[in-house]
């Protein structure tokens, strides 16, 4: 491979922050409803008896559905576009939403999983190709905006758990479907305002230069692909575990400890937002750095804290190491340019994946050794985010 490849680049407008608003609401809606099986984990392991490597294995079934898939149809539709994928994926989430509020078997719970990650799978490269898409250049901050609309949906998934599911019952899950036929009706009108711009950009393409030599852009991506593997097998610890550490340490309620989970995530929602300008402004590698390797004091200190310790670190750490990923994500759109789907599908599939090898795999230490050894077990995690140090400069590059 030369370093020039082609590739197709729209000219660089204005940034369209109402598009920008409509595929984070969107985004939140997709991310709030999968929330919910997270947050449904305290009322299910109950009703059904499961073990945390049971517990663990959900997750991963979630996790690696939308892991495989996500490369393969963000590269898919690179070459050939889809007019209405979003739509499509948003309808996967909603009949695994479905599901999940009527299985009354272990079985049917990984189904309605499966589908929910199919979903996901389909939803996360092409919505952000339309971020990419009407960012004017800016991004970074592009990213963050659809991005924190996820964040931002995460984080409400426990706290309308909290509020309405575990009072209410497995059944109650039904309840927000509407919620996903409104996120197919906005991605219907996202959906053709991205055709119209692809069909744009087609008819002004130009060639693309791949920034670095093919060794140089394979090591970086390596590096890249190990921060997503240090940050979100931390992360996961958090996601799938928290509520049942808080729950077993602190003697908190399964709706309290809901609502502690809800401040961490709130934290990562904020960390996301600033990520993506501070990295438009000081450069990615600077906040990789800082996020992941940041991070790690305060996950060092998590598990000697007490209950408003844990809190307060809790959302720090969620903060500090939610801020990489939107520079993680431009950074390899960077230095692969004209393939935004497939490193967009890349690079959220390993967030998925990772993840579901992580829950699972700390499900088993947590079944084995308790629930509160996770914590300082996965404590020295941040540490890897040394090695943003072999990163390139991409300025210098360009």
């Amino acid at each position: 491979m030369t370093t020039a490849m082609m590739g197709i680049k729209p000219a660089i407008g204005a940034t369209r922050y109402r598009v920008l608003a409509a595929i984070s609401s969107a985004h939140f809606l997709n991310d709030m409803l999968q929330s919910l099986i997270l947050a449904l984990y305290p009322l299910l392991k109950g009703s059904y008896h499961l073990s945390f490597t049971q517990i663990g294995l959900l997750t991963l079934t979630y996790q690696i559905t939308a892991s495989i898939l996500q490369p393969l149809v963000g590269s898919f539709t690179d070459k050939h576009p889809q007019k209405f994928a979003l739509v499509l994926g948003m309808g996967f989430s909603m009949c695994g939403l479905l599901l999940l509020s009527q299985a009354s078997t272990f079985g049917l719970l990984l189904l309605a999983a499966g589908l929910t990650g199919t979903g996901s799978a389909i939803f996360h490269p092409e919505s952000s190709r339309v971020a990419r898409l009407a960012s004017g250049g800016k991004h970074g901050l592009a990213q963050s905006i659809f991005q924190v609309g996820g964040n931002a949906g995460s984080a409400c998934g426990p706290l309308l758990a909290a509020l309405i599911v575990i009072p209410l019952g497995q059944g109650s899950l039904a309840w927000f479907s509407p919620a996903a036929l409104l996120a197919m009706a906005v991605l219907w009108q996202i959906s053709i305002w991205k055709a119209h711009q692809q069909k744009n950009a087609g008819s002004k393409a130009h060639l693309v230069i791949q920034p670095l030599p093919q060794r140089q852009t394979l090591c970086a991506m390596a590096v890249l692909i190990a921060l997503v593997f240090t940050k979100y097998i931390y992360m996961s610890s958090f996601h799938s575990y928290y509520t049942f550490y808080l729950i077993e340490r602190f003697a908190l309620s399964a709706q309290a400890a809901q609502l502690m989970l809800f401040i961490f995530l709130f934290g990562v929602a904020l960390g996301t937002i600033l990520g993506g300008p501070i990295g438009d402004r000081i450069g990615r590698k600077r906040v990789i750095w800082f996020s992941i390797l940041g991070s790690a004091p305060f996950s060092m200190a998590l598990p000697y804290m007490d209950l408003n310790g844990t809190i307060a670190l809790s959302f720090v750490i969620g903060v500090v190491m939610s801020s990489a990923f939107s520079a993680i994500l431009v950074l390899a759109q960077e230095l692969l340019p004209g393939r935004v789907g497939m490193v967009s599908g890349l690079f959220f599939g390993l967030a998925f994946g990772v993840a579901g090898i992580g829950a699972a795999v700390i499900g088993s230490f947590a079944d084995q050794y308790g629930i509160a050894s996770v914590y300082h077990f996965t404590a020295f995690l941040p540490l890897g985010g040394m090695i943003a140090l072999f990163l390139p400069d991409m300025k210098k590059a360009h």
